[in-house]
């Protein structure tokens, strides 16, 4: 089957199989190329007749994850210049006032699409949810502060999808007024980012922070000598019109310059010091304070504006640096004698691996390293993150997923529990490893899609009283209270965390 929906800006054809209905490659904005790379997003043009929607459409250009990365998840790299497009999963287009969900795909803001197999929504339109995963602009087109240009170009666009979805989505079965935002890894720190942002009132009801951050905002400053790093590895001007000039390939060689720079000489006194602390030490690219849509990093964005909050559902996973360090290396070259000296080149103090050592007896020196940065970067500022969503009075939900893959040495480690997220297994076996637990994947599954029905994932709340934290793991998941307290508040002490 073939169905037919119109749209603001024309009629799309879609593909039904095995009850599902999907419509790939809709573009919800104009191609961002030429001009219109550093402008905002504009509408797209209407087109006549039907357009067909069965392929998934461009993605932004970007270069392929390393080597050791790209084994474990792949690279993304569809070509085309509408880039700016979603896909859409429905149980039935002719429905009305199915509960809508809206991916944003991760990738440190300068990788990453919404067409891996992992992001594929057929098993929430199987449980009668819309799906919905975007893709926005990316690296230098997105992110780099350049002048001339709009700041946090790819949060824009991120905002112009959901204004889409609010005005499109009745026509794909979906109620306007039941949208759960949801992202992981960069798409997660672009949730916290929308959830503060003023623009967004209205565009969505609850929202989900996968492996996230709350602080990430760059001074404007600092992004700025970002920007003139990658104008002088060009030889240009860090201008919206030089940078307009060069073609992809170009811009990805600078890119991918300046972020290994920043990962190897984090030096403040280079960069400036939000881009090393809210960098997480892996970004060099991502959302700018702008006295409009990121006002200030989020969490203290919510503390002052309380009524932007929304239900939330925010975690982590149990060793998510692991990514990072295992499949590259990083982690042989971290022994007891190395150890103090890799805390200190991200400012923490050594003695906090002692109370990560009393908390976790007989782990490694690289294993603590990775323990202490899994909290640096990601769970101790989704915390933080939850703790403001409380105070404002909203319904928050905590997690942590648990559940060590196959792979050696990678544990519970970031992007692992997407599949499991999505009940997407089959397509993940090379991060999974060969036997994944599919009940897992089921209760997972299920809690996202209660929530964004009726906002209730089915395990208790977590409230300043009871920080209570879901732990999901094979063969059994358990609901536990406050893990990691006193790591965190050792780290917190030694070192102002991002």
């Amino acid at each position: 089957m073939h169905p037919i929906v119109t749209i603001t800006s024309g009629a799309v054809r879609g593909r039904t199989e095995g009850g599902v209905s999907r419509f790939l490659g809709i573009p919800y904005a104009a191609a961002p190329v030429g001009p219109r790379r550093f402008r905002l997003p504009e509408p797209v043009p209407a087109w006549d007749g039907v357009r067909e929607a069965t392929a998934f459409g461009g993605t932004c250009a970007q270069s392929p994850y390393p080597a050791p990365i790209h084994a474990l998840i792949g690279s993304d790299g569809i070509p085309g210049d509408d880039y700016l497009n979603v896909n859409v999963w429905t149980p039935d287009p002719g429905a009305a006032g199915l509960p809508v969900l809206v991916w944003i795909h991760g990738g440190a803001f300068v990788r990453g699409s919404n067409a891996r197999d992992i992001y594929d929504g057929t098993a929430f339109a199987r449980d009668g949810v819309v799906l919905v995963s975007i893709n926005y602009r990316l690296g230098i087109s997105g992110f780099a502060a350049v002048e001339g240009a709009p700041l946090n170009r790819g949060l824009h666009d991120q905002i112009f999808a959901l204004r889409w979805v609010r005005d499109n989505i009745a026509a794909f079965g979906g109620d306007p007024g039941n949208v759960t935002v949801f992202g992981e890894s960069a798409g997660g720190m672009s949730v916290a980012a929308l959830i503060a942002a003023p623009q967004t009132a209205g565009l969505f009801r609850r929202a989900i922070m996968q492996s996230a951050n709350g602080a990430v905002a760059a001074d404007a400053d600092d992004a700025g000598r970002v920007a003139a790093a990658l104008a002088a590895e060009l030889g240009i001007q860090p201008t919206a019109r030089d940078f307009g000039e060069l073609g992809p390939e170009q811009l990805r060689a600078a890119q991918n310059a300046v972020a290994l720079a920043v990962m190897t000489d984090p030096d403040p006194q280079r960069w400036g010091p939000s881009i090393v602390t809210q960098g997480l030490g892996i970004m060099s690219l991502f959302p700018v304070r702008d006295d409009d849509i990121v006002p200030g990093p989020p969490t203290a964005v919510l503390a002052a504006h309380p009524d932007r909050t929304v239900p939330l559902i925010a975690g982590t996973t149990a060793d998510e640096f692991r990514f990072f360090t295992v499949p590259t290396g990083i982690t042989a070259a971290v022994t007891e004698q190395t150890l103090p000296f890799v805390l200190a080149r991200y400012g923490i103090d050594p003695a906090v691996a002692e109370v990560y050592a009393n908390g976790r007896p007989g782990l490694r020196p690289d294993q603590l390293f990775n323990a202490i940065l899994t909290d640096w970067c990601f769970r101790s500022g989704t915390r933080e993150f939850a703790d403001a969503t409380v105070a404002a009075g909203a319904a928050t939900h905590v997690y942590e997923f648990a559940w060590e893959t196959g792979i050696p040495d990678l544990g519970a480690c970031h992007v692992l529990e997407v599949p499991f997220v999505f009940d997407a297994l089959a397509g993940a076996h090379t991060l999974t490893g060969e036997h994944p637990p599919q009940e897992l994947a089921t209760e997972i599954h299920r809690a996202w899609v209660d929530f964004a029905t009726h906002g209730d994932p089915g395990w208790e709340p977590y409230t300043a009283a009871a920080p209570r934290v879901r732990r999901f793991d094979a063969p059994e998941s358990r609901t536990v209270t406050d893990p990691g307290a006193a790591e965190l508040a050792a780290l917190r002490a030694s070192v102002p965390v991002p």
